[in-house]
């Protein structure tokens, strides 16, 4: 069961999470398991898992479930089951699947054909290396073309303090699991991978199933992510109301090669 109170002091990247969230670890902390809580959640249709027809079927399953040698998201596309640990990276996976069932199938699906047609291999290639940095690592901004072409300028300054009444008409979610465990215990580095949304409206009703449509292999093999350091985001963090927080060029960097983008965390 986890050690912190997770959801208890509910930060801004938490909310879209927030019910589902303060559920499944309320179940967990009482002595539930982790697969039976985030089951539990499901039933009681808490997330979209529950709700739509893109997640009928999928469990959750102790860990132990998957035999060894077993690629991991070969057993969940074959089984409709996901292996999970009792730990804060799965319990944060199982939220993300409950909440965006369609967008999880849809990746799941990708590096499954994948691994099928290639093996697990040494190296993912560069459509299981852009499904890895978004399932561990991505966020979706949907927000005026303004901050866009900021964000994607790596115009810090710009986009942060010139434009920073726009950010009351964005609206950024984090998909990646791992970026979430590591926001438990926040630092200033960490930095999501973005999708951005051009030519779309600004926010939309169903993001589980606009990332479902848009996650497709031409556009993931174009690794068309953007970094942002988000505790940069107004309202996310006290410490930026203070704007010399962005002259860190340690944490806010111009941009750099494509060969070296990276999740910084191992696969799950």
């Amino acid at each position: 069961m986890p050690a912190l109170d997770v959801f208890g002091a509910e930060p801004p990247w938490l909310q879209p999470l927030s019910a589902l969230g303060a559920q499944v670890e309320s179940a967990w902390r009482a002595g539930m398991t982790l697969p039976d809580a985030l089951n539990r959640a499901a039933m009681d249709g808490m997330g979209g898992l529950a709700a739509t027809g893109a997640g009928a079927g999928m469990r959750f399953v102790p860990q132990a479930v998957l035999a060894r040698g077993m690629p991991y998201e070969g057993f969940i596309y074959g089984t409709g089951t996901v292996p999970t640990r009792e730990n804060l990276h799965d319990f944060f996976n199982g939220l993300i699947w409950l909440h965006y069932p369609q967008a999880k199938r849809r990746l799941n699906a990708l590096q499954a054909g994948a691994i099928a047609t290639q093996g697990v291999g040494a190296v993912r290639g560069p459509l299981r290396d852009a499904v890895t940095v978004f399932d561990e690592n991505g966020a979706v901004l949907f927000a005026p073309r303004e901050l866009r072409e900021a964000l994607a300028a790596r115009a810090w300054r710009r986009l942060f303090t010139d434009l920073r009444p726009l950010w009351r008409q964005a609206r950024l979610e984090i998909f990646g699991h791992a970026l979430l465990e590591q926001l438990v215990r926040p630092r200033k580095p960490l930095t999501a991978h973005v999708l951005l949304v051009p030519d779309a409206p600004e926010s939309v009703a169903d993001v589980d199933a606009w990332l479902a449509g848009a996650l497709q292999p031409g556009r993931l093999e174009a690794k068309p992510f953007t970094p942002l350091p988000v505790l940069g985001v107004p309202g996310w963090w006290a410490e930026n109301e203070n704007f010399s927080f962005y002259d860190d060029s340690s944490v806010f960097r111009s941009a750099r090669p494509a060969s070296q983008y990276t999740t910084g965390v191992p696969p799950r």
